[in-house]
């Protein structure tokens, strides 16, 4: 690990394969917000970029909505190769990577981390999550040794195949954006994480 950057890996024999490059995290090293999505799918392989997809430009959107710029957070994901035919990382290969997200988030220390769909979530609490019912709730997670605040937010594909999952990604976009200070509901445009 380079800083932040993976730079070399074979720790799965089925990513190396299926990969045609390490998908790091791209953003500031001492971001608010931390993003965390489950894996690189095709464009993202492609790019070398997490989240540059359509689900990239929903987010990007969201983020937009809600005063936040994409260079503004960090954005990563728990698995930095692209499992074949885009599949769900299996334990192993999550496993084989926690220490590099782990690493991450220390290294970062965001306000709040934000899980981008079923499996970050379920990967970074450490247990099974109905994610659209529990969707806009804070958590805390102890990671790399650390405490750290966990959004659980949809995955932005889900507003894609589901409309009526635009609210509430929507609403958690807004609540990790009040939490870093960007919306000032209080009138004085601090973090109101002791809130939450």
């Amino acid at each position: 690990m380079d800083g932040l950057a993976v730079v070399e890996c074979e720790r799965c024999p089925e990513l190396c394969e299926s990969r045609s490059r390490i998908v790091n995290g791209t953003g500031p090293d001492d971001a608010d917000l931390l993003f965390v999505g489950e894996a690189p799918g095709e464009h993202e392989d492609d790019g070398g970029e997490p989240f540059v997809g359509r689900s990239g430009t929903v987010l990007d959107d969201a983020l937009r909505e809600h005063a936040l710029e994409r260079e503004a957070v960090r954005i990563t994901n728990c698995v930095r190769c692209r499992p074949p035919e885009n599949r769900d990382p299996h334990k192993g290969e999550l496993a084989n990577c926690r220490g590099y997200l782990e690493r991450e988030i220390s290294r970062v220390n965001p306000e709040l981390v934000v899980t981008l769909g079923k499996v970050p979530t379920e990967h970074l609490l450490e247990r099974d999550a109905a994610v659209t019912k529990e969707a806009g709730t804070i958590e805390d997670a102890r990671l790399d040794g650390t405490p750290h605040r966990v959004l659980i937010c949809v995955h932005p594909a889900a507003t894609l195949y589901d409309a009526s999952q635009q609210e509430t990604f929507e609403s958690t976009i807004a609540t990790a954006a009040e939490i870093a200070g960007v919306t000032e509901n209080d009138g004085s445009g601090q973090s109101r994480l002791d809130g939450f």
